[in-house]
């Protein structure tokens, strides 16, 4: 890791964070709490394993992320942020309101993976009927799904399929962002591809905490 030595907050941070894929590894960590080491090379595709772990061994020696030996049946190694590293968290949701416009034009090429929605859906979506029973919406856009639960007026969001979800949106990565935001109405969004399972009225729940929110809004940053 080399410096910028420079007496400087932002500089120091950089010197911390700024190396390629490190601000991505924290994603993915925010994201699943403790994971193995595979579930974040499966996350971040494109990253090569001995990068992965030289970011790792970084990321601890700065104060970052913790490593330690789950327990049997897991009996595995795991990493989770130290509170330290869960600091970043407003950081990554600054990245990615920034990087939204830059995904105005879709690379076909780019890779995408659904719980990637999960950081942006806790910090910009809510339930705009917190007073109703919890409801549980699984998103599918061809990998892992991701499940999004209602609490408190908030939005939980975690890689997984859902045991008994109340509303299953499956489509296109486009098309469920932009019913989520509501820039699509149902009847549009099935024209193009969405498909679902249980009262898609459930939808009214989950809205964006900011009216007028974009489809750009909600993804995640994901370039290398």
């Amino acid at each position: 890791m080399r410096s910028y030595g420079q007496l400087c907050a932002v500089a120091k941070a950089l010197d911390a964070v700024g190396d390629r894929w490190t601000l991505l590894i924290v994603r993915e960590l925010l994201i699943r709490g403790a994971a193995r080491y595979t579930d974040l090379h499966t996350g971040l595709p494109g990253i090569a394993t001995n990068l992965l772990a030289e970011r790792l061994r970084e990321l601890e020696q700065s104060g970052v992320v913790r490593r330690y030996d789950a327990p049997p049946p897991v009996a595995t190694a795991l990493f989770e942020l130290t509170e330290r590293g869960r600091d970043l968290e407003p950081v990554l949701d600054a990245l990615g309101r920034w990087g939204g416009p830059l995904l105005a034009e879709p690379d076909p090429a780019a890779a995408f993976q659904t719980h990637w929605l999960a950081l942006p859906a806790r910090l910009r979506l809510s339930d705009h009927e917190p007073d109703r029973r919890p409801i549980t919406v699984e998103l599918r856009t061809g990998d892992e799904p991701l499940t999004l639960t209602t609490r408190d007026g908030r939005i939980d969001a975690r890689p997984g399929a859902a045991e008994t979800p109340d509303l299953v949106l499956d489509g296109p990565p486009q098309i469920v962002i932009g019913v989520l935001l509501g820039t699509l109405e149902p009847d549009q969004a099935q024209a193009h591809g969405l498909r679902h399972e249980g009262d898609i009225a459930l939808l009214r729940r989950v809205q964006p905490r900011t009216p007028g929110a974009r489809p750009n809004d909600l993804i995640s940053p994901t370039v290398a």
